[in-house]
């Protein structure tokens, strides 16, 4: 019998705002992306090998859902070996913090768009025999009155068990999820997460060991609740003048200052040292335009550099097209089109107060950092089963036949 070997689909879809923003994941995505079958980079890991044929289908499967304030995103995933091989994606905006900042309450259409969501990612969890499953929600969530309430509707409706996580454990996620791209001769960096409601900054240290990369070590982090979909609400994301970009900017320039130098390295980026690492869909909308994608590809994105002045000069494009103009962007769209200039706002102001002439691309983020979760926590409960095998007085297979 002839063993046909089984074709993969390239997965196009972009990171997208860590929680939906203008176009990280964490944007360049239609509103609905489903992958199958895809393969991915892991994050601080290499590829997974692909499937020789005849080769069984690993057996375990690990979920990772990313409950945004504008993106609903799901990875479905099997360890292999360093990586990961990726079998199902999902990627939806359901803009599940609209109003929230006005409100305090997130409201009845944006619930029942993000159930709608959650049920696909629900039955592609369960198609999919996945065996371990974490599902996180962020900032719209954390500040609306009513998410833990929606949250308990969500487990009653599909079966999905939500966790409201912190800022620090967001924080945490995205730097595991794509710390690999890091410089490592680089003394220092700046990981930086532009969601739909708040951007999560970390300061981050490389690391190799025995010539291998390891996790790059935090430093330090901090939360603000500045995000596309909340700053758009308040100042107009649809058109922006020129003076009005520039004032949004200074204002978000002088909340970043608040924050100091919390991991003391400011020197470092002041003497051109250390580079940012961007996680959002802010930042890889900003990629897709520049390289002039006539569609998204995630290949292309994923680990670019850029120059401080090539965003910038992609920034004040989008600033001065029209609505119209950026929702015909292929990289962005017009369900961001209202967001990116908002986005780039905050990424400009980023630039002014840590000065860095160089940005690097991840399509990557909280997801992958939940996967090597998973794999982390599998691998320590076969630790500790290895180690109770190994006990005195613990009869193992060969001992008891004799």
């Amino acid at each position: 019998m002839t063993t046909r070997r089984r074709r993969r689909r390239r997965t196009s879809a972009p990171a997208g705002e860590k929680a939906g923003a203008a176009g990280g994941g964490e944007a360049a995505h239609p509103p609905k992306v489903e992958t199958s079958e895809a393969s991915l980079p892991a994050p601080a890991l290499t590829h997974g090998p692909r499937r020789a044929e005849g080769e069984r289908e690993p057996q375990e499967k690990f979920a990772a859902l990313d409950l945004g304030t504008n993106n609903c995103r799901l990875l479905v995933a099997s360890p292999r070996g360093r990586g990961f091989r990726i079998f199902d994606a999902f990627s939806r905006i359901v803009r599940l913090g609209e109003g929230v900042a006005a409100t305090g309450a997130l409201s009845e259409e944006a619930m029942a768009r993000t159930l709608e969501a959650l049920k696909v990612c629900a039955d592609k969890i369960a198609r999919r025999g996945v065996v371990r499953t974490r599902c996180i929600a962020t900032q719209a969530c954390r500040a609306a009155s009513n998410g833990p309430a929606f949250l308990d509707r969500v487990e009653r409706e599909t079966g999905l068990k939500f966790e409201i996580i912190t800022p620090a454990e967001e924080a945490r996620l995205a730097v595991t999820g794509c710390g690999e791209l890091l410089d490592h001769d680089a003394p220092a960096g700046l990981i930086f997460d532009i969601g739909g409601g708040s951007t999560e900054i970390s300061w981050v240290r490389p690391r190799t060991e025995n010539g291998r990369s390891r996790p790059p070590e935090i430093l330090a982090w901090t939360s603000m609740p500045l995000g596309v979909v909340n700053l758009s609400e308040r100042h107009g994301g649809r058109d922006m003048t020129r003076d009005g970009y520039a004032a949004l900017i200074e204002a978000l320039r002088a909340e970043i200052a608040a924050v100091g130098d919390p991991a003391g390295v400011r020197a470092l980026f002041e003497e051109g040292h250390g580079h940012f690492l961007g996680t959002s869909g802010t930042v890889t909308s900003i990629a897709g335009v520049h390289l002039g994608l006539p569609r998204y590809r995630r290949d292309r994105v994923d680990g670019l550099w850029l120059l401080a002045e090539e965003v910038r000069g992609v920034s004040e494009r989008l600033r001065a097209m029209t609505y119209e103009e950026r929702s015909k962007e292929p990289c962005i769209g017009v369900e961001r089109a209202d967001l990116v200039v908002c986005g780039c706002a905050i990424l400009e102001a980023l630039l002014l107060d840590w000065p860095a002439s160089r940005i690097r691309v991840a399509d990557r983020g909280l997801r992958e950092g939940i996967l090597v979760g998973l794999a982390q926590e599998r691998n320590r409960e076969r630790g500790r089963n290895r180690r109770r095998r190994r006990r005195p007085g613990h009869a193992t297979g060969a001992a008891a036949t004799a």
